[in-house]
């Protein structure tokens, strides 16, 4: 019988000699067992199915169809139980798909025995643990100010503020002395720029995003 108390750790990776040294690394540590290696993505699937491990080690660029982050959210939606711990060669800004994927860690290849150990025993407690790198480009992430919006034109900046207000395409046109028919190019542009799907949307993101001048 296994024992409860070790945590049961996969290592997903293309290049044989990556998994070797990371087999070598948890061979050493008291509390983690290897209990299985895949190549690839779609074979750290049928693994994950067949071994259900607490933690797995995921490659993010790897050989053939699947990559980490695909692999990744199979895995998560088939095995919510399972932690996926991210391991890249290089930090190279996929940190936002990989955690929407479901990943609860992101590690370089490069880091220290001891990082990767630590970070499969967090993982195995539902904590987060993420490279220096990372953590980075989240902090510079949250200090970029929102480029919504900027790309709106004087006129449609006016037509969106009155949109907000609630007016309609006919009363726009009216406001500002408009064309029906211009102010549903504007409307059109605007819904594009923003990304909105609907002028109920656009209101809302305008709001959200202070994007509404005084008319």
């Amino acid at each position: 019988m296994a024992d409860s108390s070790m945590i049961r750790v996969l290592t997903v990776d293309d290049h044989a000699l990556v998994r070797k040294g990371i087999r070598y690394t948890l061979l050493s540590v008291e509390d983690i067992e290897l209990v299985g290696e895949a190549q690839n993505g779609e074979e750290a699937i049928i693994v994950c199915d067949q071994l259900q491990p607490d933690v797995v080690l995921m490659d993010m660029r790897m050989e053939g169809d699947m990559d980490g982050i695909t692999a990744t959210r199979a895995i998560r939606e088939r095995h919510p139980e399972t932690q996926v711990v991210a391991l890249s060669s290089y930090f190279d800004r996929d940190l936002e798909g990989v955690m929407q994927a479901g990943a609860i860690g992101y590690l370089l290849k490069d880091g220290s025995g001891e990082d990767l150990v630590d970070a499969v025993r967090a993982a195995n407690n539902g904590r987060s643990t993420l490279a220096n790198e990372a953590v980075q480009a989240l902090i510079q992430e949250g200090k970029k100010p929102s480029t919504l919006g900027n790309d709106l034109t004087e006129q449609e900046h006016v037509v969106l503020a009155l949109l907000v207000e609630g007016l309609s395409n006919p009363q726009i046109a009216e406001r500002q002395n408009y064309s029906v028919a211009a102010v549903k190019y504007h409307v059109s542009n605007i819904l594009s720029k923003l990304g909105a799907a609907n002028r109920t949307e656009a209101v809302a993101l305008a709001v959200e995003n202070n994007l509404v001048p005084k008319v």
